[in-house]
């Protein structure tokens, strides 16, 4: 910029900041206040409103963190004033970073709701002469230091007051020097990020520079409209025909949980909705997407008169939901079927509250998206993809901004990942700017999205940011910018660009890998409960088609929705603070015992008097031995295990696999029986607990960063072996940590089982576990949703190299033609594997397992304690033998009485029933959800044991596919699947 217009640039900043903005306000009155402090959880308004109140004033301190405190403001508006009459309330704002501080909700006397109180918007509408506000004022502690703090938790933070109140008043607003401030807002930004080249930037600066000069310091009031007069027409020039088109959406992501708990997100919703619903009101231009149908939830539940405005808002197009999911999920981590659920009673919701039927599946801010979930779109019914998050890669820029993308079965999805960089934005021109010359794809596309609003609690988008879009709806220099639906940007991209380029496979975020670890328990917890809502469903179904129980149809629709909130993208990933995890923790303890409860039930009813206990016996698809969905199986003939010690090393063998455990404890040889193959490589132990240090650059329980391999510890010191039944027992130390490692056999299975035991004390460590595999595999398989995804073990390009840490599910399997191992497990997901030529020339690929982690913030006190975590060694694995074993590990064994006969059988061990449930709408129906897990197209019949008059293929939502015709025989259904097909059978009953 010339020296001539940087002056004016500064003259004009300086000019907005201290003279032409506070003259906005050009009279003030101040309120009366008056307090109540509440300690503790939060009141309703109907509370509050009966409340006893002491005087307080202006500048006293308040709110000890997670706290709540209740303002009364009180006044009248002056006779002589004569013009818009707002108040002004700033609560101590401790930073100007919307959704870490303080917040409110202001409330008329009948306890309605007026809007919310922010950093960034800090006004409430004055609807009379007589003033009365009810402020409900949270003291939200800013986290977002990235330094280690006991405040994320109600029980260990201060009790001192963190926030002071600054302002109260009535203030008599200027409208036309507002609106000043709104035309050189617009302009002076526009002039700033124009190219040096460009002749509209200096001509900007002159005029900007001629409006100033007619401002009168002394009479800002009355020079006002002279100086827009010399602005109009710069502000009347239009845009260049071929202009970047950009569609500003209303926004306001919103974390369900992360630097605060479950309770305040409940709050910010509230917050954000009235502020919405009011902006609405004043400006009817306002279109505003909102997803995550639990927050909608939410609001129905606590606000109700919030939500009524809410619904009048979306009966007139203009609140839109999207998203189809029940929360912003996280989607490396939850199972196929948590998954499915996600949008079956996220969209059913949108459906029977608002006749709506979403079409846009809306995750901007998740940390890397599973390539299942093209598929899984489909079947919702939806049609598009937005993502923003890809934008944070710090190896590799992704190369297209709007394109179709691919999942593992062969779905495409039209996608757009908005080329402005950010979900929160608030159209400025630096952002819309960026937007145009980032856009990979302009060369053939010119539609781009804005989501425009501040989130997390910053109360969504301002009356400034609709200034703004009104300025630049057609103005020369600058993108057109057009306030629309999402659906109408996306019908729009995609009619303009059909041959959009493909994306094949899963969109991977290169940063934020260390989410897959964080937080154990967690993350055992979504595991377990995943697997006890498949076998509650199964059994109850059983129970009520056998013997006639009543199907617990709302306990089990409750259950889910606790499971689908618990994967957030900030609580399954473990990267909240401490009181969300902790409640995460309890919400999953309380799952399980319920879920256990409702499947003890059903196999009493059943005659089985179900027990966990000793014996596989319940309704696995897939399951050891074949065992068909909704049946139980006696224990085939097995060799018992045999265990012996031969000088330092221990030996066993079940017939089906031999191991040898040497005198460090770890697993010197296991070989295949049948085939006599090794399966540990040459000069290698597996087994192998190893210890690296674990302080990222930036994002402390997110991040793992590549530089740890940079240092690694072996824990090999023992502190005792002994035998025990089926194996040995191994007790290790490290630092204030120690390792219980059992290694077994079980009969007639073909795996090596590890259970880890650890009471886990360090801090800022990495916990890996390590099985060098004698297998040369140019690719690892991961399971994934309702499939598995390859994924290269070389690191040829820059994209290989940075999936240098990776998630997958119950297995991962490694392989060369002819052989190949997996590594099951039952509640880790972060992985990596690596490859090496040996002196002798063969290849050694190390699977890793990652365990346990232990950052600092925003939990400090991240997994420390006791840990059980369960893998085991296939040797000789095909990948469906890994999806076998996969499920075996993780279904928990069931002790029954009786075999029960199951519900339908398949007769291709590729294709796995993944649920079998009763219908969701109460019909009686039987749906079950199958797919074929091995890679390769197979064809099945599927046979049904129950009396039933037709069957329908579905989507997700259980509603019929109208491009598939009804199977003949409902009793008899053949499929014909492709890789990684989902097909959803709906049975009707009669």
């Amino acid at each position: 910029m010339h020296d001539r217009q940087h002056e004016i640039h500064r003259r004009l900043d300086r000019m907005l900041d201290e003279r032409i903005r506070p003259a906005v306000v050009t009279a003030r009155s101040p309120l009366t206040v008056r307090r109540w402090d509440v300690d503790g959880e939060p009141v309703p308004v109907g509370t509050a409103l009966t409340a006893v109140y002491r005087d307080a004033e202006v500048g006293e301190p308040w709110g000890p963190a997670w706290s709540t405190t209740w303002f009364a403001l009180t006044g009248r508006v002056p006779d002589d004033w004569d013009g818009i009459v707002e108040s002004h309330v700033d609560l101590g704002f401790g930073t100007h970073h919307p959704g870490f501080s303080a917040e409110g909700l202001a409330y008329r006397p009948d306890g309605s709701s007026v809007k919310g109180l922010h950093p960034r918007n800090q006004w409430l509408p004055v609807e009379g002469p007589e003033v009365t506000y009810l402020v409900e004022a949270a003291a939200n502690p800013d986290i977002s230091m990235r330094v280690p703090t006991l405040v994320g938790d109600v029980r260990t933070a201060s009790r001192e007051p963190m926030y002071r109140l600054v302002a109260a008043d009535l203030v008599l607003v200027d409208q036309q020097i507002r609106e000043l401030a709104a035309d050189l807002d617009v302009l002076g930004q526009l002039a700033a990020v124009l190219p040096a080249d460009d002749a509209r930037g200096p001509r900007l600066w002159q005029t900007i520079s001629q409006a100033l000069d007619r401002i009168d310091l002394a009479d800002i009031p009355g020079t006002a409209a002279s100086a827009r007069a010399v602005l109009a027409p710069a502000l009347a020039a239009t845009a260049d025909p071929d202009a970047h088109r950009i569609t500003a959406v209303g926004h306001a992501h919103i974390d369900s949980a992360w630097l605060w708990p479950l309770r305040e997100t409940v709050r910010k919703v509230a917050r954000t909705c009235s502020n919405v619903v009011q902006l609405m009101d004043d400006r009817p231009e306002l279109v505003f997407a909102m997803s995550q149908a639990q927050q909608l939830a939410w609001l129905k539940e606590h606000r109700p008169e919030v939500f009524e405005r809410v619904r009048e808002k979306i009966a007139g197009g203009r609140f839109v939901p999207v998203g189809g999911m029940w929360v912003e999920s996280d989607t490396n981590m939850p199972g196929g079927e948590a998954m499915a659920r996600q949008f079956l009673h996220g969209k059913t919701f949108f459906e029977r509250e608002f006749g709506i039927d979403t079409q846009e599946v809306w995750l901007p801010d998740s940390f890397g998206y599973s390539a299942a979930l093209p598929q899984l779109i489909a079947l919702s019914g939806s049609r598009w993809f937005l993502t923003q998050k890809i934008s944070w890669n710090t190896v590799n820029k992704f190369p297209h901004h709007t394109f179709w993308w691919e999942g593992i079965d062969g779905t495409r999805v039209f996608t757009h990942f908005p080329p402005v960089d950010t979900y929160n934005s608030e159209l400025s021109a630096a952002e819309l700017r960026h937007s145009a010359v980032n856009f990979a794809d302009r060369a053939r596309a010119t539609h781009a999205l804005a989501p425009m609003g501040w989130g997390d609690g910053g109360g969504g988008p301002t009356r400034e940011m609709l200034d703004r879009a009104a300025r630049l709806a057609d103005l020369a220099g600058s993108p057109r910018v057009s306030i629309r639906t999402p659906a109408e940007f996306f019908a729009d991209a995609q009619a303009e660009y059909p041959d959009a380029p493909v994306w094949w496979g899963e969109l991977y975020l290169e940063i934020h890998r260390g989410t897959y670890t964080s937080q154990a328990k967690i993350k055992q917890g979504n595991r377990r409960n995943e697997h006890l809502l498949r076998e509650a469903e199964l059994w109850c179904t059983t129970a009520t088609v056998r013997a006639g129980a009543e199907y617990p149809a709302a306990r089990l629709d409750r259950l889910w929705k606790t499971l689908l909130l618990n994967q957030f993208h900030d609580i399954l990933p473990g990267s909240s603070i401490a009181w969300v995890n902790r409640q995460a923790r309890d919400d999953h303890a309380a799952v399980t015992a319920e879920l256990e409860q409702i499947i003890a039930g059903a196999l009493q009813v059943l005659g089985c008097g179900g027990t966990p206990g000793a014996a596989v016996a319940n309704a696995a698809p897939h399951a050891r031995r074949g065992i068909p969905a909704g049946g139980a199986a006696v224990p085939a003939e097995a060799t018992p295990v045999s265990c012996e010690q031969d000088g330092g090393t221990w030996l066993l063998d079940n017939g089906l696999v031999r191991v040898v455990v040497d005198g460090e404890g770890h697993l010197a040889s296991v070989v295949d029986a049948p085939t006599g193959r090794e399966a540990i490589a040459p000069g290698s132990v597996g087994g192998l607990l190893q210890i690296h240090p674990d302080l990222p650059n930036d994002w402390d329980a997110w991040d793992i960063d590549e530089f740890y391999r940079d240092t690694v510890r072996d824990i090999r010191d023992v502190t005792t072996i002994r035998p025990v039944d089926g194996g040995v027992e191994v007790l290790r130390s490290y630092g204030a940590s120690t390792f219980t490692v059992t290694i077994s056999l079980t009969p007639g299975s073909p795996t090596v089982d590890l259970a880890v035991d650890a009471d886990w004390q360090e801090q800022e460590k990495l916990l890996k576990l390590a099985f060098p595999l004698d297998v040369r595999a140019a690719e690892s398989a991961a399971e994934t949703q309702f499939g598995h995804v390859l994924r290269p073990t070389h690191t040829n390009t820059t994209w290989d190299a940075a999936k240098f840490e990776i998630c997958a599910h119950r297995f991962l399997h490694v392989g060369e033609p002819g052989y190949g191992a997996a590594v099951v497990n039952d509640s880790t997901y972060g992985h990596d594997v690596t490859r090496d030529v040996r002196p002798d020339g063969g290849t050694t690929t190390t699977v890793r397992l990652s365990l346990l982690r232990a950052p600092r913030w925003p939990d400090p006190e991240t997994d420390l304690g006791r840990h059980r975590l369960r893998c085991a060694v296939v040797p000789g694995a095909t990948v469906l033998d890994a999806v076998r074993e996969g499920y075996r590990i993780n279904l928990p064994e069931r002790e029954v009485a009786a075999p029960v006969a199951p519900l339908l059988a398949v007769d291709n061990d590729a294709v796995v029933v993944e649920s079998v449930k009763m219908a969701e709408d109460g019909s009686g129906d039987l749906v079950a959800r199958l797919f074929a897990a091995g890679g390769g197209r197979e064809k099945a019949v599927v046979t049904v044991d129950v009396p039933v008059t037709g069957v329908r293929y579905t989507d997700l939502l259980e509603r019929p596919l109208t491009d598939a015709p009804a199977p003949v025989d409902p009793h008899r259904v053949e499929l014909d699947l492709r890789p990684f097909r989902i097909v959803t059978l709906r049975w009707s009953r009669g």
